[in-house]
């Protein structure tokens, strides 16, 4: 059974074989969680996916795809792709819920036992944290559930004290 934890902290300071980044469609990099790992992994972040998107294109809302990490302590990064908040009418949900099961079967399918996850869509997306939260929850462990090999390890990496809070409290239940 896959141990589940949250961590208020750093995501590209973490020791793990993969950090997933809230990335946009065109895996260029830009703000926030995806800023900080383009930063902290180097140009061949960039470079693996400047090639991923001459293969196949821009990474849709929901999808996964992987990189090297760089200069980063974890060994991979897995590039999703959340929904933006337009209310709760246009599939946000069940986008934001893809992005956590295409993250961790694309973990499985590489054999990574240990998967870091930010607050996906939560920044600049603007889905609140609070609908977010449970969801990405009840994705991963239902994935874990399906899944029970998998995966040793999922954390929910957060930045904030109060996102940290609200995991904590739901992890309880």
């Amino acid at each position: 059974m896959s141990k589940i934890r949250v961590e208020c902290g750093d995501i590209t300071r973490l020791r793990v074989d993969a950090v997933v980044n809230a990335a946009n469609s065109g895996l260029r990099g830009g703000g926030g969680v995806d800023g900080a790992i383009h930063r902290a992994g180097g140009p061949s972040i960039l470079q693996e996916c400047d090639a991923i998107r001459y293969r196949q294109g821009c990474c849709p809302t929901g999808e996964a795809v992987i990189t090297g990490a760089g200069d980063m302590p974890s060994k991979h990064v897995i590039h999703t792709v959340g929904p933006v908040w337009r209310g709760g009418q246009s599939d946000e949900a069940s986008l934001l819920a893809n992005c956590y099961r295409n993250s961790l079967d694309l973990a499985m399918k590489h054999g990574l036992r240990t998967v870091a996850f930010p607050c996906i869509s939560t920044g600049v997306f603007g889905y609140p944290p609070e609908q977010a939260a449970p969801l990405a929850l009840h994705a991963v462990r239902d994935f874990c559930a399906r899944h029970p090999d998998a995966v040793d390890e999922v954390i929910f990496c957060v930045f904030s004290r109060a996102d940290e809070a609200l995991y904590v409290e739901l992890l309880k239940d």
